[in-house]
């Protein structure tokens, strides 16, 4: 099947490849993003080496496996090593032996070789500071699902790896277009309502769209991976989090914290509420999720960076927590069944902003400011006695003296603002401007998945931008 996307990533791992050094590539991202695919497609399966670590197997495991992968690649007499070292140089033995002008070696799954006590780590180092970076003529590429070890090990490696790589590729989830494209290569026959709300639950992550069978409509699809008692995503979250961090139940433990926040919540909540100790494991939790995409951290108009907001914005992982989870009703055709009821509208509305969230790129291109220097926060202020809370999902903050306040609304017709909508929004605004104290112009920005019914109201509306603007590339 042809690659769809990844032209960016592609392009740099050939200019690699026709280099004239050697050349040290790691490639990341979270399970089922991609990774392999990318790096299979792109040098047409044909490696000098290629091997793949086992999941949870001691050091011996690892170094029969690596064996294996050495006889089956050319060292057909080559027998078990007795530590990495050894591994490692009969690997560099193999390298001097091939004839290849340019030797590609692809260690898939890194992180699961380095078992405990294996001193892996200290052996790669050796092999590419003493052997791999003498010549010209190597392109390592090594690749993990467990992002943590990737950037903690490799990527910020302050020992014998520091400074070492010569490339690094966070291969992200696709977009809203590079999903349009996939569906149609799937031939899945979606229409773009419903690419929207399969975002919505799978996200950006290409594995999960191949699951979708286009001899089925779209909630046939989502009963049988979620809702069918062996459905293959209804597992899927214990699975993801165990496949990313080495212990993940403190991961999970701070992702269910926030899944029962809309808006987010500071550090110091996240530590109350998930009874994690408050000091520098915290930190590092927090760093991983965001690096593997998982959460996302923004600060507030007129707040200070310690009073930064962590907010959960995994598709997946939210539509996990709202339907899977704590759901009682054993219903294989639930999905179907939820369709236009008030569990699916609320849901709706959310998991839109998220999606919205996730492509305020497309959303500036749109309003015509990609150009322009912005920040994106969120914003809320708590109700008073006197007057109710506000909040905004997405103020771009503009460098030209604007602020757009944008109000996300998922409808499956055009939205019409109504007299007393129309009214909450002028609260809001106000409300907004009282409290920042802003001297610029905030303009009320609508995004609707289906544009708005023309009335004396929609006249108010400064700017609008439409769903079709977050399928641009």
């Amino acid at each position: 099947m042809m690659l769809i996307g990844r032209v960016n990533e592609q392009n740099k791992l050939r200019e690699a490849f026709e280099s004239n050094q050697s050349e040290f590539i790691a490639v990341y991202g979270r399970r089922r993003i991609g990774k392999t695919y990318l790096i299979r497609e792109t040098f047409h399966h044909a490696f000098t080496f290629t091997h793949t670590g086992l999941a949870k197997r001691n050091t011996r495991e690892q170094l029969q496996n690596f064996l294996f992968s050495l006889r089956d690649q050319g060292m057909k007499k080559a027998t078990l090593p007795s530590n990495w070292l050894e591994a490692f140089n009969l690997l560099s033995m193999l390298i001097k032996e091939s004839k290849d002008k340019r030797k590609v070696i692809f260690i898939d799954e890194l992180p699961w070789m380095d078992a405990q006590g294996s001193s892996f780590l200290s052996a790669i180092e050796h092999f590419w500071n003493s052997f791999a970076s003498a010549r010209k003529d190597v392109v390592l590429i090594v690749c993990g699902s467990a992002t943590s070890w990737i950037i903690n090990k490799i990527v910020k490696n302050r020992e014998g790896l520091h400074n070492r790589l010569t490339l690094r590729i966070h291969l992200q989830p696709f977009t809203l277009n590079e999903c349009e494209q996939y569906a149609k290569k799937l031939r899945l026959g979606l229409n773009r309502h419903q690419l929207l709300e399969t975002y919505m639950i799978l996200g950006g992550i290409p594995y999960y769209w191949s699951l979708l069978s286009k001899e089925k409509s779209l909630s046939q699809n989502i009963d049988s991976l979620f809702f069918e008692r062996n459905g293959e995503l209804r597992g899927e979250f214990s699975e993801l989090y165990a496949s990313l961090f080495k212990y993940p139940d403190k991961y999970t433990a701070i992702i269910e914290t926030l899944g029962k926040k809309k808006a987010g919540m500071t550090r110091s909540e996240i530590v109350k509420e998930s009874k994690i100790p408050y000091n520098g494991q915290i930190s590092t939790i927090l760093d991983d999720l965001e690096n593997c995409g998982f959460i996302r951290k923004y600060t507030s108009i007129g707040k200070k960076t310690k009073d930064s907001v962590f907010q959960l914005i995994d598709q997946y992982t939210l539509f996990y927590f709202k339907f899977i989870q704590n759901n009682p009703v054993n219903d294989e055709n639930f999905w179907s069944k939820s369709i236009n009821k008030p569990i699916y509208n609320n849901w709706t509305g959310l998991a839109f902003e998220r999606l919205c969230l996730l492509h305020s790129r497309q959303i500036k291109e749109a309003l015509g400011i990609s150009g322009i220097i912005s920040s994106e926060y969120s914003w809320k202020v708590d109700g008073t006695a006197d007057e109710s809370g506000a909040q905004i999902d997405l103020l771009i903050d503009r460098s030209d003296g604007v602020i757009n306040l944008c109000e996300i609304k998922f409808s499956k017709t055009a939205f019409r603002i109504t007299k007393s909508y129309n009214s909450d929004l002028q609260r809001k605004r106000m409300r907004f401007i009282e409290a920042t104290h802003t001297k610029k112009a905030v303009h009320i920005t609508m995004i609707t998945s289906e544009g708005l019914v023309r009335n004396s109201y929609s006249d108010e509306i400064l700017s609008q931008v439409t769903a079709d603007a977050l399928f641009r590339p």
